[in-house]
């Protein structure tokens, strides 16, 4: 199959999987209807009941199984000798829920739909019903695991440039928009050219994650907003630079899944706990495409800035030279900083948080 073709099974495997559909994966010998965990109601347990004659499995990633009770570095399964909607929903989201049966290892084809499930941006476990040679269901797509497992990388390598245009904004009016379609995430990616920088020389970059919440709605929770808008400032009063528009909504799991942890944060846990119970680790970016987009834009040496030294790290795997790093500090208040501190002490974020709450008072 062509590099295209094998892109485009992917993109209908995941709009399926949005739409709460089942897939059929395939991996070499090996295959399963994959469905996720989320979208199991009565009708389409039907479904897997019959397909999975007693051999199913609902595949949990590490951090729900901590949250259950297990201390595990790698994705586990459980057995579902039936397909109990309640019982699934339990282990998938409850909060005090217990895990309830021994837990094996996860296999290739469990990796898959875990990797399916994160690009779709659902709740990260799957079911997995086991094919045993016989076909898919009808009329239930058929994807290649290795397809989903290259489908990252294939999107890096296709990154492509869009369309380009001025848009003047305020206080930084010499401004352009570049839109790349690829990456991550479910839209295209804008790089925000500020200024006219010299790409023979370091450039001023900022990687900044789309946060709907903050950026538009100007949320307290967070200080992306601050951020966004500080570093546009910084960067027309000083020689330019190039800001990278990321959909990377809630560190990479979408804003539906952004919401839910954020409910769970309104009941006393912290940004990680909460998406921890969810099922996802501290972080579930990738930066590769980000670095793609500043090699098209000629960017090779960055001054960049950031708080996060992942990103950094990310940066300089992919060829760049780092030759500053610079913090981009919001505004501390009442509801953020918390989760400022949160992400010093637990991500390792450059962040004085005490030095910050000091410079200004904390407002609402």
């Amino acid at each position: 199959m062509s590099a295209e073709r094998s892109m485009i099974a992917v993109e209908r495997a995941l709009a399926e999987f949005r739409a709460g559909r089942p897939v059929f994966v395939v991996d070499g010998a090996d295959a399963a209807l994959v469905a996720c965990a989320e979208a199991i109601e009565p009708p389409l347990a039907a479904l897997i009941e019959d397909f999975a004659r007693g051999q199913a499995r609902l595949v949990l990633p590490a951090a729900r199984l901590r949250r259950l009770g297990l201390e595990r570095a790698q994705a586990g399964v459980v057995a579902l000798p039936t397909i109990d909607v309640a019982r699934i929903a339990t282990l998938v989201l409850h909060l005090d829920a217990r895990i309830d049966a021994p837990v094996a290892p996860a296999a290739p084809l469990d990796h898959a739909g875990l990797e399916l499930s994160a690009l779709a941006l659902v709740l990260p476990p799957v079911v997995v019903a086991p094919a045993a040679g016989r076909p898919a269901p009808a009329d239930v797509l058929t994807v290649s695991a290795a397809d989903i497992r290259d489908f990252r990388a294939a999107n890096v390598r296709e990154l492509r440039l869009v369309a380009r245009a001025p848009v003047p904004l305020e206080g930084a009016t010499q401004t352009e928009f570049v839109v790349f379609r690829g990456g991550e995430g479910m839209r295209d990616q804008v790089a925000i050219v500020v200024g006219r920088p010299d790409v023979a020389q370091p450039v001023a970059v900022r990687l900044h994650s789309a946060c709907l919440t903050g950026d538009l709605f100007g949320s307290l929770k967070c200080d992306c907003g601050d951020q966004l808008r500080s570093t546009v400032r910084w960067m027309a009063e000083n020689g330019g630079g190039v800001l990278l528009y990321l959909d990377q909504e809630g560190r990479g799991n979408g804003i539906a899944n952004k919401m839910r942890a954020y409910r769970l944060q309104a009941q006393g846990f912290d940004t990680y706990d909460a998406d921890e119970m969810l099922g996802f680790e501290n972080d579930q970016r990738r930066f590769d495409f980000a670095a793609e987009m500043l090699k098209q834009l000629g960017v090779s040496r960055v001054r960049i800035m950031t708080n996060n030294p992942i990103k950094m790290a990310a940066m300089t795997a992919a060829g760049l030279e780092i030759v500053e790093d610079k913090r981009v500090i919001g505004r501390p208040t009442a509801h953020n900083v918390s989760y400022l501190a949160s992400k010093r002490d637990r991500a390792g974020h450059f962040i004085d948080v005490e030095a910050l709450a000091a410079q200004a008072p904390i407002d609402g």
